[in-house]
């Protein structure tokens, strides 16, 4: 019976510890720096992904904007992360960064679907609450004014309800 006993505490201590370790390890996507990353880490704060394309000039006219939110929203709970729209290779995408002087993290690898279809049209920017929820996808060329300004439009919904 002892036997029996111990055989099952240890069958649900290897159960519980792969558990763990399969959650430790798991992530939805890599950024270019080597992180991985789940949307569930950055719960408790806005979330903004940008599609890009090195072929879309609007695109590449808005980087600087972005790079100018990153820097004005560096001390508040937001993230912002640019996807290149066409899938490139690690090394093509480091290439891009440096071309372009990016200085917000771009994702390099998608594990597991984001909650919001890859846009059709560039650039296409999403924004997703702090509960994980999408905001809302902003079309064209952004500026650094016009990102918190929907963020901030977005925050009063709750604040006035």
């Amino acid at each position: 019976m002892k036997k029996y006993l111990l055989i099952t505490l240890l069958s649900i201590a290897a159960i519980t510890a792969g558990i763990f370790l399969r959650q430790l390890n798991a992530y939805d996507f890599t950024t270019l720096d080597g992180s991985k990353l789940q949307l569930a880490d950055h719960k408790g704060e806005w979330v903004v992904v940008n599609y890009f394309a090195e072929w879309c000039a609007p695109c590449l006219r808005e980087i600087p904007e972005l790079n100018k939110f990153q820097q004005l929203t560096k001390n508040e709970s937001i993230s912002l992360y640019g996807i290149s729209f066409d899938k490139l290779q690690t090394h093509e995408l480091s290439l891009l960064k440096d071309k372009y002087d990016i200085r917000y993290s771009l994702i390099d690898e998608v594990k597991s679907p984001l909650p919001f279809e890859a846009p059709q049209y560039l650039p296409a920017t999403f924004l997703l609450r702090p509960d994980g929820s999408i905001a809302g996808q902003l079309l064209g060329e952004q500026k650094a004014e016009s990102l918190l300004e929907a963020i901030k439009k977005e925050q009063s919904k709750f604040t006035n309800s």
